[in-house]
């Protein structure tokens, strides 16, 4: 298991939706791009996902393939078997602070200045 999921460390949220996008299966860079934006309602630049495309591939937590060989033009991202552990953990996280907050009567701050 990687660290970040054995410690409890938060993901970012860009590599927390990247691993979220790739749990259905694998898909190409924009294709990961769009479903980033379905999913989370933001919409992520290319420089944010294929950054974090490749800190995940170097971290081992995603896998690129190519079906003819030629990587740099059919580049499909799979999510490996620490990925999908990461993103359990990440889910499990947010699911207990989740849990934190119900139930509570939130007040709000003091009102910023300006």
């Amino acid at each position: 298991m990687t660290e970040a999921a054995t410690q409890g460390h938060a993901l970012t949220p860009a590599v927390f939706h990247v691993l979220l996008a790739l749990a259905d299966g694998p898909l190409h860079g924009y294709a990961v791009m769009k479903r980033v934006e379905a999913q989370s309602g933001v919409a992520m630049g290319p420089g944010t996902i294929y950054g974090s495309l490749q800190r995940l591939e170097e971290a081992g937590w995603v896998e690129v393939s190519s079906a003819d060989g030629d990587t740099r033009r059919t580049r499909r991202f799979t999510l490996t078997g620490d990925g999908r552990e990461a993103l359990h953990a990440e889910a499990a996280r947010m699911s207990r602070l989740a849990h934190l907050v119900e139930g509570k009567e939130l007040v709000p701050g003091p009102a910023s200045g300006g």
